[in-house]
């Protein structure tokens, strides 16, 4: 009883993956973090771009 007690606590087998999740899920989290707080300049390039590719120019022309 006394070495099935010892082996729960010294088994390490699963703590990698574990530790991999963990900073798989960190990651995830920085991510959307990062992609809320540029949101509207991702959205203002998106627009550029698919004004350029349409052939639509918003840019004030100088004489």
């Amino acid at each position: 009883m006394k070495a099935k007690m010892k082996a729960l606590f010294t088994e390490e087998q699963g703590q990698g993956m574990t530790e991999y999740g963990l900073v798989l899920g960190v990651i995830a989290v920085a991510v959307v973090g990062v992609l809320a707080l540029l949101r509207e300049e991702i959205l203002d390039m998106f627009t550029e771009v698919t004004d350029a590719v349409t052939g639509r120019n918003n840019t004030p022309t100088t004489p």
